[in-house]
């Protein structure tokens, strides 16, 4: 008994592990199109041109 209870005290650094190696797996399939829209989202927010016009 002794030995199970020490078993499932990892299960929860187990499942933290693996959900993390399938977002970095996740990330990188998908890299080209989360840095066009990361692109897209910085150009939109740091536009100087909107935060100028917004005072005229």
């Amino acid at each position: 008994m002794r030995d199970i209870k020490q078993n499932k005290r990892g299960m929860g650094t187990v499942e933290i592990v693996i959900i993390i190696a399938v977002l970095v797996a996740l990330a990188l399939v998908f890299r080209e199109g989360l840095m066009q829209y990361a692109g897209t989202v910085m150009d939109y927010v740091f536009d100087e041109g909107k935060i100028t016009g917004a005072f005229n």
